[in-house]
């Protein structure tokens, strides 16, 4: 009977619309003596008026930290509750439900740890405090992923207290479980109808005939801590005989079976690099791959990048969870580091995954959008503060956090409408062929995605210039990242004719159009300024006005020759032009006609452009002639900022599908004279210098004048890497 009103209940359940919940990354870890804190490191800690940003998205609740290490560092007597005060507060005005974290892959305040015995019971003090300081609060996540916590703290040794053996691990996951079933009983004394929400990072591993037995392990190990919860773990399943062998006690492992905390809703956090292959062919695999378990030396690797069926996916596990528990599910974390086009599609991808299973009568409620002001440093497993940021459904490199395409689909789904980019029609890297690094193994993978080869639409992107620098880099970079483009040459669209243009664009129908065409001889500018103006000003104009007819998007390029070098910081996008030669002055046409033609046009300011797959330019030029032994000259008094470009391929791409428009400044983030430039990338690429000459531009016999001084900096976004990590890229490439 019990069991009959269960299913009907998760039947009416299922019914309810598939919610939209959000969460900010709010990992603060310890690492040796160090607290690395993400709310300080994106800069949530000091903005309330995020929360007012993620209100207009229309979710329905957020994973939200109130931490304690963050709350009670020095004690719950000590505690300062002022920001919890103020944030929670602004949520209920907001109506948005919070699901309040205690704990985010942290140990705790300095006098505890994973290990220690007193940690659950400290940890349920802290709970009971939140409890009735917030009364009104119905969803708690008292300690987030606490397998993986557990894994890196107690296993590989990353987090504090960097344990290295099963027994720390067991220690430290068995201590979390309790905790959490202590922080639950202490939560639902003072509010009876507080709900658990339990996340787990729920990865599965594939592998080789001979390595079977290691894969049954970590595949029974990866619902180790909601089995705890749930009273699963008996001496009749395979984790009782493991946590024995750790050390773990009898009675210890009793202790769950009569103290159940079963969730209320299981968080499924699933990743890309959540699936795992193992390998003992270890020669197929680079040596950081490498590992092993004592008996078997092995390579572990992502298995999306060896398994020919590609990845198991978010509709498998949900349903593995549901068989398994029975019990209301959702994904508590979505997000890829990816470019933009692919952030899209892996949120698209896990919500119509949930809808399907959901048809089948699968219990899911919500998918939770990771993360919102986006990452910092998890390429390292947040080991370092190295400022590698990965964004999110905002931006934090703008002067606010800057809304990315992700928050229109968010929008979309929150309100019920369907999501209907182009770039959604292409599935994403994870289930193309270029995925594959290793050779290919079967690795019978459930459901596994239909091939696909080359990305295909019925709106491409249409990129002019096929014969350039720019227009080459846009569609080899286009091919990528899985979006379908048509590359076209002057012959198939003249951009100075309009009967052109508007045919053209009627028989493509592109959701947007790149000009990488133009007039670059900046010296012959002077002697034919008519040609120069035709081609860079009247022609992007004609284009500009038939995409706002068609309603395309437009990316089209400027330069920092619009400026006149007096300044001696880097000019931003608001600051008056004055260009000294005619092709600084065709570009400040252009400028101004494209954006009175075509408002929502992006028009992308760039400067000094070197690439890996041209012949021409500076820096490719300037090695080969010093390797050569051969003289080189370079200016040794203009100051520029060099852009590298595929960055700038990269983030004017995720700018448009941003739908960003006016004027933007992409260069990288340097100030650096031509013949300083040289010098750099000859010492990175271990070449002699001392064949280069350096010498002051008037001396360099140029017809048209130059800015002395031309860095580009940006009061909209600083969106492209360091010029050292640049150039160390080009050469990576260039090999």
């Amino acid at each position: 009977m019990i069991s009959a009103f269960n299913s009907t209940l998760n039947t009416n359940k299922a019914q309810l619309p598939l919610e939209v919940w959000a969460g900010v990354e709010c990992t603060v870890n310890r690492v040796g003596e160090e607290y690395l804190d993400q709310l300080e490191r994106n800069g949530h800690a000091t903005r309330l008026d995020d929360l007012d940003l993620f209100a207009e998205l229309g979710i329905h609740a957020i994973r939200y930290p109130i931490l304690w290490e963050r709350i009670a560092p020095n004690g719950l007597e000590n505690a300062d509750w002022s920001w919890a005060d103020e944030r929670l507060g602004r949520l209920r005005e907001l109506g948005i439900r919070p699901i309040v974290g205690l704990v985010h892959h942290g140990s705790g305040p300095r006098d505890t740890s994973l290990v220690d015995p007193e940690f659950p019971e400290k940890l349920a003090v802290f709970a009971r405090a939140v409890a009735e300081r917030y009364p009104w609060v119905t969803h708690y996540t008292p300690i987030n992923e606490p397998l993986t916590t557990a894994r890196f703290s107690g296993m590989y040794g990353h987090w504090y207290p960097h344990g290295r053996e099963d027994l720390t691990f067991a220690r430290a996951l068995l201590g979390e479980c309790k905790a959490i079933a202590l922080s639950m009983q202490a939560i639902r004394e003072v509010n009876s109808n507080a709900q658990l929400v339990q996340t787990e990072d729920l990865g599965k591993t594939y592998t080789t005939s001979r390595l079977v037995y290691q894969a049954e392990l970590e595949n029974e190990r990866r619902w180790l801590s909601l089995d705890l919860l749930c009273g699963l773990v008996s001496p009749t399943r395979p984790m009782w005989g493991y946590l024995r062998d750790c050390g773990i006690s009898e009675a210890e492992l009793e202790t769950f079976l009569q103290n159940t905390c079963p969730p209320d809703i299981i968080g499924i956090n699933h990743y890309v690099t959540s699936e795992r292959f193992l390998d003992e062919n270890t020669e197929n695999y680079p040596a950081w791959t490498h590992g092993g378990n004592g008996q078997d030396k092995y390579a572990d690797v992502d298995a999306v990048r060896v398994c020919s069926e590609g990845l198991a996916g978010p509709r498998s596990l949900l349903l593995e969870a549901w068989e398994r528990y029975n019990l209301p599910l959702a994904v508590t974390e979505v997000h890829v580091n990816c470019t933009r086009e692919e952030q899209l599609r892996w949120l698209y991808e896990v919500w119509n995954a949930a809808q399907e299973v959901r048809h089948e009568g699968v219990d899911v409620r919500a998918i939770t959008v990771w993360s919102l002001l986006g990452t910092y440093d998890w390429n390292s497993l947040v080991t370092r503060s190295a400022g590698y940021y990965e964004s999110g459904v905002f931006d934090l490199r703008s002067p606010r956090p800057r809304q990315t395409a992700i928050a229109k689909m968010v929008r979309d789904l929150a309100t019920g409408h369907k999501p209907n980019h182009p770039l959604l029609d292409t599935p994403g890297w994870w289930h193309r062929q270029e995925r594959l690094l290793y050779p290919a193994v079967s690795c019978g993978v459930s459901f596994p995605y239909p091939p696909f080869s080359s990305p295909t639409s019925n709106r491409p992107l249409a990129i002019v210039g096929a014969t350039g620098t720019l227009g080459k880099a846009f569609a080899r970079l286009c091919q990528v990242r899985g979006i379908s483009y048509r590359l076209l040459t002057r012959q198939d669209m003249d951009i100075a004719n309009p009967v052109s243009v508007n045919k053209v664009l009627a028989e493509l129908q592109p959701w947007a159009v790149v000009n990488a065409a133009g007039y670059v001889r900046v010296d012959d500018a002077e002697r034919e300024p008519d040609v120069c103006l035709k081609a860079n000003a009247e022609g992007p104009a004609i284009l500009a006005a038939a995409c706002a007819q068609h309603n395309v998007g437009l990316l089209t390029f400027s330069s920092d020759l619009v400026f006149d070098g007096t300044e001696s910081n880097p000019y931003v996008e608001t600051d008056t032009v004055a260009p000294l030669n005619i092709y600084g002055c065709s570009k400040v046409l252009a400028e101004k006609l494209v954006l009175q033609a075509h408002p929502a046009s992006l028009v992308i300011r760039t400067s000094a452009f070197f690439g890996p797959w041209d012949d021409y330019n500076f820096v490719t030029t300037a090695l080969r002639q010093l390797s050569a032994g051969n003289t080189f000259v370079a200016a040794e008094d203009a100051i520029v900022s060099p852009t590298y470009v595929p960055d700038l391929v990269h983030a004017s791409l995720d700018l448009l599908i941003d739908g960003e428009k006016g004027l933007w400044h992409l260069a990288n983030k340097s100030a650096v004279a031509w013949a300083d430039l040289a010098r750099l990338a000859a010492k990175k690429a271990g070449v002699s210098v001392s064949s280069l000459i350096a010498r002051p531009t008037q001396e360099l016999g140029l017809i048209a004048p130059r800015p002395a001084y031309s860095v580009l900096g940006s009061n909209r976004g600083e969106l492209m890497p360091h010029l050292d990590s640049a150039i160390s890229r080009y050469l990576e490439e260039r090999s």
